[in-house]
């Protein structure tokens, strides 16, 4: 079915995407992998080809586009790619507009012309060893004390952690308020106090370094405040939509590259003498899984535009973010299948995106949690 999300200009930068990452990428992937961590030059030289930031004001280094089909754009090459261990989305589609909705000039002075160049890392720490999906349960604390902060507590699963120069960090600065006591700090590297955990091995992501993070009496200058103090659970729930279709956004493109894959797979590998994709169940299915990813498509190409428009709202996020997800787990098991055991081989595509999918329904809200927040925007 013919798409009208894109124009000429995303066709173009979408050649750039996959041209870079052909070239800077997929030759050193399967290192990074079993390193458990990319190449801290890959970050410059995605910042040196405009990948980085683009929609960050030019003024600080930024492609000045307003328009996330271009995150959209970068998002769904990296998985056509097969490198989804690449942090950039975490960097561009989620810490992105806490930088630059809810910062001073003097914060934008100091951390977008970095953000931008991939001199500057980032990550976002939310989730903490009792709190994951429930924000409010956090117990990070950040006491005032003169002109600093003073931060204590430990933050978990958190991508770019290890290589991040710079954390936003949820944390409780009015104890009795609960929701109404988050606030949002940055915290960057070297701050005494602040320290690194072991890297976290997972089940897929693996070239995506994860961490855990430790604040021991860690002194953070008050200036390092993002947004309003004792806000910050509004500024999250502003910006959750965003980071939620994102992730739709991969496991759209994840899904129609494991669908592609497949078909290829079921065209050529004969079984009883013909094609497997010829036996009625596997014609069925494919049928069948081609047809929900097309309207998975057509979906997030609408949510796409209805972000840009701004008027995406938290219940159709949660709406993409968990039918998509689940879907992409649906066809990366159905896929597995329908390729017997070379589908169990990570020498296939096919398996080590079955690997990286299955967190997907997981991180930026579980399936579950995006089922409360429909369920109630049903006033129930």
């Amino acid at each position: 079915m013919e798409q009208h999300l894109y124009e000429p200009v995303h066709s173009e930068f979408r050649e750039l995407c996959r041209e870079f990452l052909v070239r800077e990428a997929v030759p050193h992937h399967q290192r990074w992998e079993a390193e458990g961590i990319v190449d801290r030059e890959v970050w410059r030289k995605t910042g040196a080809a405009g990948l980085l930031g683009m929609d960050v004001d030019e003024e600080y280094g930024g492609g000045g586009q307003h328009d996330f089909r271009f995150n959209a754009v970068l998002d769904e090459e990296i998985v056509a790619a097969g490198c989804t261990g690449l942090g950039f989305g975490l960097h561009n589609d989620v810490v992105a507009p806490y930088l630059t909705e809810l910062t001073t000039d003097d914060q934008r002075k100091r951390w977008l012309p970095g953000f931008c160049s991939g001199d500057l890392v980032t990550a976002i720490a939310m989730s903490e060893p009792g709190a994951g999906s429930d924000l409010a349960g956090i117990r990070t604390s950040a006491v005032r004390d003169g002109d600093t902060y003073v931060l204590n507590g430990q933050k978990t699963f958190i991508t770019n952690g290890e290589m991040a120069d710079l954390v936003v960090v949820v944390v409780r600065t009015a104890p009795d308020q609960g929701a109404h006591g988050v606030s949002l700090i940055a915290v960057e590297t070297g701050t005494p106090g602040f320290t690194r955990g072991r890297r976290l091995a997972k089940v897929g992501l693996k070239a995506n370094d994860t961490a855990e993070l430790f604040f021991d009496d860690c002194r953070v200058p008050a200036e390092n405040l993002i947004g309003t103090e004792n806000h910050g659970f509004y500024h999250l729930m502003a910006n959750l939509p965003r980071e939620r279709l994102s992730i739709a956004v991969g496991a759209v493109a994840a899904a129609e590259k494991l669908l592609a894959v497949t078909l290829d797979y079921a065209r050529s590998r004969e079984a009883f003498g013909r094609p497997i994709g010829k036996f009625q169940h596997n014609r069925f299915l494919l049928a069948e899984l081609d047809t929900e990813v097309t309207i998975a498509r057509t979906f997030i190409n609408h949510c796409v535009a209805e972000f840009n428009a701004g008027r995406l709202s938290v219940t159709d996020a949660a709406k993409a973010k968990w039918w998509t997800t689940e879907l992409q787990n649906k066809v990366a098991d159905r896929c597995v299948q329908l390729h017997g055991g070379y589908g169990f081989m990570l020498e296939y595509p096919v398996a080590k995106a079955w690997l990286d999918g299955r967190v997907q329904t997981i991180y930026g809200g579980t399936t579950e949690i995006m089922k409360e927040i429909i369920g109630r925007g049903l006033g129930l």
